[in-house]
């Protein structure tokens, strides 16, 4: 590899890694296996060894996950809550001992074993021996404040032993796997989307904003770290686990101290074997070294501890034979091909259809009706097919043609230059306009949790609701004769409805379902343009100028109002009661005509907090830094931002700097370099 197609490959890398963390941290929503996001992480890390001067300090390889929502309060742990570097075989792991007995001068040391749940971490804070708060690991240095969702699971003790005045203990919240089938099986019974494996369901449910919610589902914890201790000093990891236990905390009984590597490999074979009979569910082990004075010795990354590792449960995987191949249509009208496969038993669930992506994806693989193919679910997400076994093809199978016309309405296909997708040019087509409503009800967008699935199915098969507007018009009268909805259900539904009248104009731009503009892309365009009329107005370069729209979004915005059927839908939204404009944008401000960018971490307030009183005082606050900045404000572990500010001059405040501007006092604007 060139330095030139490595510099290209990383940068792809970076953003695939960004976008996937985002998936599994933020929404809870994985795309891909553990196994096929860590090769994407080590394929970075390799091309960044090999050409140290590509490696940035903002790189996901030297970042914990996830960020700290908008919805809770941040919290800034005060211990960081590291993320673990994996191994995926006995070579790995063997790799690691060497490394870590170079480190340490020795061999012969002792190791705590501990089976790895895949559920959401959590710092639990305790004063005086009663929980006073919790928060989620968020990016490690700073969480979101979820103590009253924390305060409905029974494994969390609201009062301890321990004789402490303050004491922070890492936990991990997850959802036993009898519980998520009964859970999943009563949304389906309701209506509501089913959630994809316990971890997603641990994730959601801890994140719901009315703690009554979070109660009725069935999550539970184990702990088995000590962050924060003033007064006590543990020697082990070992000795923290039996002690979290003594002061009452729920430490999973299945810990074992192994006073050889042997020891170690053989706790990993025994429960490689015997994960199933694990009542949650977990995608392996953690290996950590056992004495507190070698770990302080062996160190940390920034990211992860050198002392402990994850040995991962080798993916799973299964044949079975495809029965149909079957064709799927979105709400924009992309047509995927989805194989049904002879249910196969799978990762502890059973596994019927897998998605194939798209023609040329089908076509790579060559995946035909009747093949026998080897599906794949690593660490218990999505799951794919991994390859065809063509020796076990029979004479009859046939390549998969693609149709001319949609398999829901009959509209013609067509696909788009430079695109991988057929799409179904009919926006009347059944199946988008019930992909279409999904989106619009979805949490993100206007957050109508009462529709689910089955009652947009029976809304459009019924011919209630055939376009967006068509939702705001129902009586409850209408969704009452729906199947299992009774009065109640009508009248909840009904109000969830009307009370999304009330969303803002970005949520409103977001949930129309315009090609290209995410849940981001949609703010910057509701900040940019604070109205409907000012975007429909609005020419391809002035589009441009918002934050992160490039030419080919700008053109599907364009194409999208455009087009009169949408166009009179809007209007119709707009006259049914939605928000089709913004707060009026401050003007006149102390900071108006001013542009920002924030990088690195703050200690007072999270960056989205900050962005937004800027903005109350008249500031522009961009994502990038340009000619056009006029000051940076850089907190710690400032990046690649703040060397670019420095190579162009312009000047960098401090915090303290940003404290003083948002009371009023404008100085710092006047001095120097505050950082």
């Amino acid at each position: 590899m060139t330095k030139d197609e490595a510099r290209s490959r990383a940068a792809w890398l970076r953003g695939e890694i960004s976008r996937h963390r985002k998936l599994y941290y933020e929404l809870d929503a994985p795309e891909i296996s553990d196994y096929d996001y860590d090769l994407l992480e080590h394929e970075l890390r390799a091309i960044e060894e090999q050409f140290p001067d590509l490696a940035q300090s903002d790189s996901p390889t030297s970042k914990v996950g996830g960020l700290a929502s908008q919805a809770f309060a941040p919290v800034r742990h005060k211990s960081p809550l590291l993320s673990l570097e994996n191994t995926y075989d006995e070579n790995d792991l063997e790799e690691w001992f060497a490394r870590l007995e170079k480190l340490l001068g020795g061999t012969g040391h002792a190791y705590t074993c501990e089976l790895k749940l895949d559920g959401l971490s959590v710092a639990l804070a305790y004063t005086n021996g009663g929980f006073s708060q919790g928060a989620t690991r968020g990016d490690g240095a700073t969480g979101e404040d979820v103590t009253a969702n924390l305060r409905t699971i029974r494994d969390i003790p609201q009062k301890v032993s321990a004789p402490l005045h303050e004491l922070v203990v890492r936990g991990e919240v997850y959802m036993p796997i009898k519980g998520f089938l009964e859970f999943n099986a009563t949304r389906e019974e309701d209506g509501l989307p089913v959630f994809a494996n316990p971890r997603n369901a641990a994730a959601g449910s801890l994140r719901q904003t009315d703690p009554k919610e979070t109660a009725r589902r069935p999550l539970s914890c184990f702990c088995y770290q000590i962050l924060y201790s003033p007064g006590f000093v543990p020697t082990s990891q070992f000795e923290v686990l039996e002690q979290l236990a003594k002061w009452g905390f729920p430490v999973d009984p299945r810990r074992r101290l192994c006073r050889s590597k042997e020891e170690v490999l053989a706790y990993c074979r025994e429960w490689t074997a015997r994960r199933h009979e694990l009542p949650y569910e977990a995608d392996g082990v953690v290996i950590k070294l056992d004495s507190f004075q070698l770990q302080q010795k062996a160190g940390s990354t920034a990211k992860s501890p050198r002392w402990a590792v994850a040995f991962k449960f080798p993916p799973e995987q299964a044949e079975t034979t495809v029965q149909r191949i079957v064709l799927q249509v979105g709400r924009t009208g992309a047509v995927t091909p989805v194989a049904d496969l002879k249910p196969v038993r799978l990762g502890g669930v059973v596994v019927s259809r897998v998605s194939l992506h798209n023609e040329e994806e089908l076509r790579r693989k060559d995946v035909r009706e009747g093949d026998t193919v080897l599906i794949e679910r690593a660490g218990g997400v999505i799951p794919y097919l991994v390859s065809v076994r063509v020796d076990k093809r029979p004479t009859s199978a046939r390549p998969f043609r693609f149709p001319p016309s949609c398999p829901v309405c009959g509209g013609e296909l067509h696909r788009p230059e430079g695109e991988a997708i057929w799409r179904c040019s009919n926006k009347s087509c059944k199946a988008q306009i019930k992909e279409g409503l999904r989106h619009f009800a979805s949490r993100d967008a206007m957050d109508i949790a009462g529709l689910g699935p089955a009652l947009v199915e029976q809304l459009v098969e019924s011919g209630k609701v055939l376009s967006l507007p068509g939702l705001y018009k129902l009586s409850k009268a209408e969704l009452a004769s729906l199947e299992r909805m009774g009065d109640k259900s009508a009248s909840n539904l009904a109000a969830q409805i009307e009370a999304s009248k009330a969303k803002p104009w970005e949520k409103v731009l977001y949930a129309l379902g315009i090609r290209q503009v995410g849940e981001q892309t949609a703010k910057a365009l509701a900040r940019r343009f604070p109205s409907l009329k000012a975007l429909q107005a609005a020419s391809d370069e002035e589009l441009q100028s918002a934050e992160g729209v490039g030419p080919k979004v700008a053109s599907e915005i364009r194409a999208f109002l455009q087009l009169d059927e949408n166009r009179r839908m809007v209007e119709e939204l707009a006259s049914l009661g939605l928000k089709m404009e913004g707060e009026a944008a401050p003007s006149g401000g102390p900071l108006s005509g001013l542009s920002f960018v924030l990088t690195g971490t703050l200690a007072s307030m999270t960056r989205p907090e900050a962005t937004k009183r800027l903005e109350a005082l008249g500031a522009k606050v961009s994502g990038s830094v340009s000619a056009k900045t006029s000051f940076v404000v850089a907190g710690s572990d400032a990046g690649s931002k703040l060397a670019k500010a420095r190579s162009l001059g312009i000047p960098v405040l401090g915090e303290d700097d940003l404290l003083a501007m948002l009371r009023g006092n404008l100085s710092p604007l006047a001095g120097g370099d505050g950082k």
